[in-house]
């Protein structure tokens, strides 16, 4: 169905804006001052080993040593999250080896890393205590292809030098598990992708967002007047349907936190919704493609069931306005050649979101599920998708289902391969 023409919204916007902001960076490159030095191999000497008060301290309390991070290489972005100790005493600082002080810098003080690495600031989680350390959680991203710059960066950085151990889950950390060990030095500690997702979500949604509640759902959804976004309480989540859309889509019902198996999935995701808008309009980013999406029409491109019936398919239920043909339009030569880029990619992207919407409502029925919670990065900045499927969900089940999602996203892997780290301590 598609009963919204036109989305993103300023917030949206702005966002995409902060996409491309920051000093840009070589992944490798020295960024945030400092970074240079910590590179000779003075520096390198100075960090081999556990050496220094605060390494000693991570192993007296039976904490892994810092840096603490969380990887989840997934088919199109590597997510990544770090957490930045801000309880560092000044007798730690003094004690603390070079290359950690560098990274820690380098991450923090960027919000940009390479042509396309971007550090999503406005998810920081502030004041966390991990471990029995308070600090800040990161969240940074970037294409999977740039995924051996990264490991580069790592090498020159020396750190293999920390003794450190690399939490990663995803697809990639089977692909890319032999170039860490050659490029890097590092070895992967393996993780299961949708036992990550299961234990990010439920971790990231006990604490919060800064004060705010991390989930939240849309009430009129398709009215531009009316449409708010309205804090949600999962203080009992179970049982829900998590639907996970990244490149493709995995659906999961979740009884418990133990408790869960993966349904079913669709290759019809967010990987599937660039690609094909790459090769329909030339696009070249996510975010160009959803900024296209956001000025299209996508009722000149589908068939709905007016233009087959005239009006409402009434024995049936089926208004006039929903989709009886995604892209059936464009069997005709004059409506082809009538229809805008814009058009295209909005058509796109409704037939993706109506897909899954789909998918996600027949899982919700056969498992008896009334809370579907919709994750991955193929929602960052994509308001239009989560409107339609809020109302999708609505509507097909008089009211029976409804769609929320959550303020990180596509992150929760990464966390959920952090705590891993944190738990095998």
């Amino acid at each position: 169905m598609e009963p919204l023409r036109n989305g993103g919204g300023a917030e949206d916007k702005a966002r995409r804006r902060g996409a491309d902001a920051g000093p840009l960076r070589r992944w490798s490159g020295g960024g945030g001052g400092g970074a240079a030095g910590a590179d000779s191999s003075a520096a390198a000497a100075a960090a081999a080993g556990p050496s220094g008060r605060q390494r000693r301290d991570s192993v007296r309390k039976n904490r892994p040593l810092f840096p603490w991070f969380g990887l989840d290489i997934g088919g199109t972005l590597v997510k990544l999250v770090y957490f930045e100790p801000k309880d560092i005493t000044a007798e730690e600082e003094k004690e603390e080896v070079e290359n950690l002080k560098s990274i820690r810098k380098y991450l923090t003080s960027n919000v940009a890393y390479g042509s396309a690495g971007i550090r999503d600031v406005h998810l920081e989680l502030k004041d966390l205590t991990l471990c029995g350390r308070k600090g800040n959680l990161h969240f940074i991203r970037f294409p999977t292809h740039d995924m051996p710059a990264f490991i580069q960066m790592g090498s020159e950085k020396h750190f293999s030098s920390l003794h450190t151990t690399l939490c990663a889950t995803g697809g990639g950390a089977y692909k890319f598990e032999q170039d860490f060990r050659t490029m890097g030095d590092l070895q992967l500690r393996k993780l299961d992708e949708l036992d990550c997702l299961i234990k990010g979500v439920l971790y990231i949604d006990s604490v919060g967002f800064n004060g705010r509640s991390e989930c939240y759902y849309f009430e009129n959804p398709t009215d531009a007047e009316r449409c708010q976004k309205l804090p949600f309480n999962l203080e009992n989540p179970y049982p829900l349907l998590l639907v996970n859309i990244g490149s493709g889509v995995s659906i999961l019902a979740v009884y418990s936190k133990e408790n869960y198996k993966r349904v079913t999935g669709t290759s019809l995701g967010g990987g599937t919704f660039f690609g094909l808008c790459c090769l329909l309009t030339g696009c070249s980013t996510f975010e160009e493609a959803l900024e296209m999406a956001s000025h299209g029409d996508s009722t000149k491109v589908d068939k709905l069931v007016r233009d087959i019936y005239g009006g409402d398919y009434e024995r049936f239920g089926l208004p006039g306005w929903a989709v009886a043909s995604s892209f059936g339009n464009m069997m005709s030569k004059e409506k082809r050649e009538s229809v805008s880029k814009e058009d295209l990619a909005k058509a796109t992207l409704i037939t993706i979101t109506n897909n899954i919407g789909s998918i996600a409502r027949m899982c919700a029925l056969n498992e008896n599920i009334n809370r579907v919670v919709f994750v991955g990065n193929f929602l960052r900045i994509n308001t239009i998708s989560m409107r339609l499927l809020a109302y999708a969900l609505d509507y097909w089940s008089k009211g029976q289902l409804k769609a929320l999602f959550l303020e990180h996203e596509g992150y929760f892997g990464a966390v959920g391969a952090l705590l891993e780290l944190l738990d095998s301590a």
